[in-house]
């Protein structure tokens, strides 16, 4: 596979649009652990190999289990996460699968219990952001360092 454009230097704008959501998004008051489950969860189903590699890392070096990190794909059948993460990766997909789901109340009434109503929009916020860059690095192909 090869890179199509370098999106960082064709849209400049646009690249510092989505650095800046990241920005935010990194600074809001979900633990950063979770962040990374999200954000690899979201790269899988969106098939970027590019993020799903990046997430990976960062969530290692961030101090997560290479089980965990294995079992993220699977995490419904996994018994090493919390009710809290399972909250979490389920709007997660439920979010990115949007034009699928439309996000189900059941979904809402499952991340209720475990997220303030602020934590809730943050996480959504940060799920908008990796589905963003996700989508433009599959449509540019970029490609794991």
């Amino acid at each position: 596979m090869q890179s199509r454009l370098d999106f960082y230097k064709a849209t400049p704008s646009g690249t510092r649009a989505m650095i800046a959501l990241e920005q935010a998004v990194s600074q809001c008051g979900i633990e950063k652990s979770l962040m990374e489950l999200v954000r690899l969860r979201a790269s899988q189903l969106n098939g970027c190999a590019f993020c799903v590699d990046m997430h990976v890392a960062d969530a290692r070096k961030g101090g997560e289990t290479e089980r965990r990190l294995a079992s993220v794909v699977v995490w419904r059948e996994a018994p090493f996460f919390t009710e809290r993460e399972r909250a979490a990766l389920e709007w997660t997909e439920a979010v990115t699968l949007v034009a699928q789901t439309h996000v189900p109340d059941a979904v809402w009434e499952a991340v209720k219990p475990h997220f303030s109503e602020q934590e809730i929009a943050d996480l959504t916020m940060l799920v908008v952001a990796i589905n963003g860059w996700n989508r433009i690095s599959v449509a540019f192909r970029k490609i794991p360092e």
